[in-house]
């Protein structure tokens, strides 16, 4: 009758302590993921800290997130701070002032659709 009780403690002890090993921990904030740096340079921005440096990460973050309302906003300050921008930002602008068109031909091509 022993053998049993303790083979069955075992069970158990081995049950629990596999459950235990499988909960996972609390996930853990990664400073350079889960931070929106253009919220951060914006903040700089609107506390009088604007640099072309500023500008041309702003830009650039905005650019590579779709959001071309807001790149097309920082280059143009970018431009009108800073001398001598190279290809690469001009290029990053006329795409930019692209796809702002093409979205409004599609907003428009939509809206006559409608009616």
């Amino acid at each position: 009758m022993k053998p049993t009780y303790v083979l069955i403690a075992l069970f158990l002890t081995g049950m629990t302590a596999t459950g235990l090993a499988q909960q996972t921990l609390p996930a853990k904030i990664d400073v350079n993921t889960d931070i929106d740096l253009t919220k951060v340079y914006e903040q700089y921005v609107k506390e009088g800290y604007g640099t072309p440096a500023i500008y041309e990460k702003l830009a650039n973050g905005n650019y590579f997130k779709n959001n071309y309302a807001q790149a097309k906003k920082w280059y143009e300050k970018l431009f009108e701070t800073q001398a001598d921008p190279n290809t690469t930002l001009q290029f990053r602008y006329q795409q930019t002032l692209k796809a702002l068109s093409a979205q409004r031909a599609k907003k428009e091509a939509l809206l006559t659709s409608i009616e």
